[in-house]
């Protein structure tokens, strides 16, 4: 994921995107970045098809969702599948009878949980 090459590790580069009329990914997208992440945000709905462009276009190590539905979740998980990123989502309840399609956090998770798990998958 990150430290690509055989130069030093680079800093986790990410893109966040809100999915509801919520405040939440505006305030994970700063605590990303005040950790040191590199964090690409988008506040607009988009389609699994579009984030996967955003994703391949800024070269980003992992997405996060703020409040998507399962199907776009699941989509997007499958679409990235064989890219390097990470998928995540916030303010999402795992399902007992489905394997998650990408890392969940539970609805108002603290966004040091989020950040902590980033650098233990990114290896920084």
């Amino acid at each position: 994921m990150t430290g690509r090459g055989d130069g030093p590790a680079e800093r986790i580069r990410l893109v966040i995107a809100g999915q509801g009329p919520d405040a939440g990914a505006a305030v994970l997208a700063r605590a990303l970045r005040d950790a040191g992440m590199e964090v690409v945000y988008t506040d607009r709905q988009q389609t699994a098809d579009e984030l996967v462009e955003t994703v391949v276009q800024e070269d980003a190590d992992a997405i996060g969702l703020v409040g998507p539905d399962a199907a776009l979740l699941a989509r997007l998980a499958g679409l990235l599948q064989a890219d390097d990123a990470v998928v995540f989502a916030v303010g999402v309840r795992p399902d007992a009878d489905r394997p998650a399609p990408a890392q969940l956090f539970p609805p108002g998770a603290d966004p040091g949980q989020v950040v902590g798990w980033l650098r233990g998958r990114a290896g920084a």
